[in-house]
C-alpha cells in the first residue's frame, strides 16, 4: 500500500507527464543511466543537505535555473565568472544566490563520475530538487543538456520578465520562449517562496498604495519598506503565509490582494484568461502541482544544446578552455 504522500507524488507526476509537451524531445529520461548512474541521487543528496542547513536555497535555485533558461536558453550561461575576455557575463547584470551551492553540487558529482554530466542538467535536476523539498512533489526531469560558452550581461535584461510588467508583456515574454499562458501562471507559483527586495514593488506603496493591494497587506509593506532613498532597500517574504513552502498559497494570496509585484497583481487583470487560470490553480493544490511540475521540464528545455553543441564543464563557473 502507497502512503498518502507517495500517492499525492505519483499522482502529480502522472499528471504533470500527461501535460508535458513534446518540444522536449531532444532531451532524455533517465539520460545518465549508462554514464553516471548516480548522478541524480547525487546532486540530491547535497541540495537536500544544502536546503536543511539553508532553506532559502530552494527558492535561489529555483531562481537560477529561471534564469538560466529565459537567458539565451538553458546552457548553464548564468554561471560563469567574469574574465579578461567577458568582463560582464549574465551573472554580473542581476545579484542572485546559490552560486556556491552549484559549485558544491557539481563537485560532488565531479568525484563520482569525471566529465559526464553538465552544469545546465546540474541546475534542471537542482530545481527538481529543490521543489521536492520545499513543496514535497517529485517529477521526473529530463536530460542531455550541455554547456554553453557565451555569456552576456546585456541579454538579460532584455530577456527576463519585468516585475513591472503587465499582464499583455508576461505573456509575450513567455510566448517569446515558447512558453503559454498556462506556464506562465503555473510558474507564477514559484513565488510562494523565497523573498523580494523592497525596490521590486516600492511602486505600488508610494506615493499611494495600489488599490488592488489588500489595505492591512499594504500598511505592513510601508512598515517594512519605508519610502526614501534606493539604498535603504529591504526584502520581504514573497508570501506573508508560508513563506518556506511551495505550493498553491500564491494563488489564494493574489485573490486576497497580498501579492508584491506589479507582474503578480496583473494575472488578476482579467487578460488572456490568467485571471481564471489563477482561481483554477487557487482551488486544486494537486493540479497546480502537476502543471507546475511540466511547465518547468518544458521551460528546461528551451534552446538547450546537445550532442556535439556546447561542451560539458569541468568547473560550473568557468569554460573548460
Amino acid at each position: 500500500m502507497f502512503s498518502r504522500g507517495m500517492k499525492l507524488i505519483l499522482m502529480v507526476a502522472f499528471q504533470a507527464m500527461s501535460l508535458i509537451s513534446i518540444s522536449t524531445a531532444s532531451l532524455q529520461y533517465n539520460f545518465y543511466g549508462s554514464s553516471c548512474p548516480n548522478a541524480e541521487q547525487t546532486i540530491s543528496n547535497v541540495v537536500y543537505g544544502l536546503i536543511d542547513a539553508d532553506p532559502s536555497m530552494a527558492p535561489a535555485l529555483l531562481r537560477l535555473h529561471f534564469h538560466d533558461c529565459f537567458v539565451m536558453g538553458c546552457d548553464a550561461s548564468i554561471l560563469l565568472d567574469p574574465t579578461k575576455a567577458n568582463g560582464s557575463p549574465e551573472k554580473t547584470a542581476i545579484p542572485l544566490r546559490g552560486y556556491d551551492a552549484v559549485n558544491k553540487i557539481k563537485a560532488a558529482v565531479e568525484a563520482v563520475c569525471p566529465g559526464k554530466v553538465s552544469c545546465a542538467d546540474i541546475l534542471a535536476f537542482a530545481a527538481r530538487d529543490s521543489v521536492a523539498k520545499s513543496g514535497g512533489f517529485v517529477y521526473p526531469v529530463p536530460a542531455g543538456s550541455r554547456d554553453g560558452n557565451v555569456s552576456s550581461a546585456f541579454s538579460v535584461f532584455s530577456s527576463i520578465p519585468s516585475p513591472f510588467f503587465d499582464a499583455g508583456e508576461l505573456v509575450q515574454s513567455f510566448a517569446a520562449k515558447g512558453l503559454t499562458v498556462d506556464d506562465l501562471v503555473a510558474l507564477s507559483g514559484a513565488h510562494s517562496i523565497g523573498t523580494a527586495h523592497c525596490s521590486g514593488f516600492k511602486n505600488r506603496l508610494y506615493p499611494t498604495v495600489d488599490a488592488s493591494l489588500d489595505a492591512s497587506y499594504a500598511a505592513a509593506l510601508r512598515a517594512a519598506c519605508p519610502d526614501g532613498s534606493a539604498a535603504d532597500d529591504g526584502v520581504v517574504n514573497n508570501s506573508p503565509v508560508s513563506p518556506a513552502t511551495l505550493g498553491n498559497q500564491y494563488f489564494k494570496n493574489a485573490l486576497a490582494g497580498r501579492v508584491l509585484f506589479t507582474s503578480d497583481a496583473a494575472l488578476l487583470t482579467g487578460q488572456n484568461d490568467t485571471a481564471e487560470k489563477v482561481r483554477e490553480n487557487a482551488g486544486d493544490l494537486t493540479a497546480w502541482m502537476a502543471r507546475f511540475a511540466a511547465s518547468m521540464v518544458k521551460m528546461g528545455g528551451i534552446e538547450v544544446l546537445t550532442g556535439a553543441r556546447g561542451e560539458v564543464r569541468r568547473f560550473c563557473n568557468v569554460t573548460n578552455s
